[in-house]
């Protein structure tokens, strides 16, 4: 089953009823604009449907991924002989008349996980030098997953990791996609330096605690708040769900761009330090870091058995929805 492509395109108008997007930038202004996220429908709509989810999955509901469990359903899976208190009304009689021995039909459920999204919207994710903020780009994968789940008539709901943030409640259809996308898109503008997020272990305690087992996570985020402390809640999490890890970073985070002189603060910490990018051994000694760190993370990551997947601002997130189906 999959949603027409209308009803769908219909869902960004509404997002933005009530807003003025100007020409010129402003920090007030929702993170996607209404041509962008029709773009993100009409490209979710060309992708494939997803496949098997082989978890047990908890609180299910009717949905399109194929159940790895048999049960009553729509698709026919197989004949088996009848035992002794199955149901009659599920009889395959064409097969008992041929063989001359009862036989019944299976079928196979279809059931839908609750798919739940952390979007980093914190300090460092309000940052970019090239085409989009972070935050914009976390959006765009977020906007990406709803649609994705919407289509699929997928539970969707979300944590906004933020000052003040909060947790939506899964919601399955168009107004569950509707009131997630809303909320990720919603203006972005710096924070003042006393402004602070959760911290990382606080919203992995609180997801382990609110979500059903079986639920597929997906965390969006620069990461810079990860440690070794947050492992236990890390792998708290993924024994209890499938879990995905999307790192958004700036390429000026991975590749220091050659600029001369400049001054640099640190948004989370406020610290500030002079550095010549003009220097070829300061830009490699740079970039040999960002890639250390990066190689530490997936390495901190893939021993709970997550996987980190990174995407930059000027990169276009869609293959991460396919690597996520395959």
């Amino acid at each position: 089953m999959s949603i027409a492509l209308k009803p769908l395109t219909d869902l960004f108008h509404r997002l933005a009823s009530g807003w003025r997007i100007d020409a010129a930038p402003d920090v007030h202004a929702p993170l996607l604009n209404d041509s962008e996220l029709d773009d993100i429908v009409r490209r979710m709509q060309a992708l494939r449907p997803p496949g098997r989810h082989a978890w047990e999955v908890h609180q299910r509901h009717s949905g399109d991924l194929r159940s790895a469990h048999l049960g009553r359903g729509l698709d026919f899976e197989e004949s088996r002989a009848y035992q002794r208190g199955d149901d009659i009304r599920d009889m395959d009689w064409r097969t008992t008349a041929r063989t001359g021995k009862p036989y019944l039909k299976i079928y196979r459920e279809e059931h839908q996980p609750t798919l739940h999204l952390v979007i980093d919207r914190g300090a460092s994710m309000r940052f970019g030098t090239r085409t989009q903020l972070k935050a914009a780009q976390a959006a765009r994968i977020a906007a990406m997953f709803a649609f994705g789940a919407a289509a699929g008539n997928g539970s969707v709901g979300a944590t906004l990791w933020q000052p003040g943030g909060f947790m939506l409640p899964a919601g399955t259809g168009q107004d569950a996609a509707i009131r997630l996308i809303h909320a990720a898109i919603a203006p972005c503008p710096p924070l003042p330096d006393t402004s602070a997020s959760p911290a990382f272990s606080e919203v992995l305690r609180q997801l382990d605690f609110a979500l059903p087992n079986g639920s597929r996570a997906v965390l969006i985020s620069d990461f810079r708040q990860l440690n070794e402390t947050d492992l236990s809640w890390l792998a708290r999490l993924a024994s209890h769900h499938e879990v995905r890890a999307i790192q958004v970073l700036d390429p000026a985070e991975t590749e220091l761009p050659q600029v001369g002189l400049m001054r640099f603060r640190d948004i989370v910490s406020g610290t500030t330090a002079w550095l010549d990018t003009g220097s070829r051994a300061l830009r490699r000694a740079f970039h040999e870091k960002v890639e250390l760190s990066h190689e530490r993370q997936r390495a901190l990551f893939g021993r709970v058995g997550i996987p980190l997947r990174r995407c930059l601002t000027n990169e276009d997130p869609f293959e991460l929805w396919e690597g996520w189906l395959g």
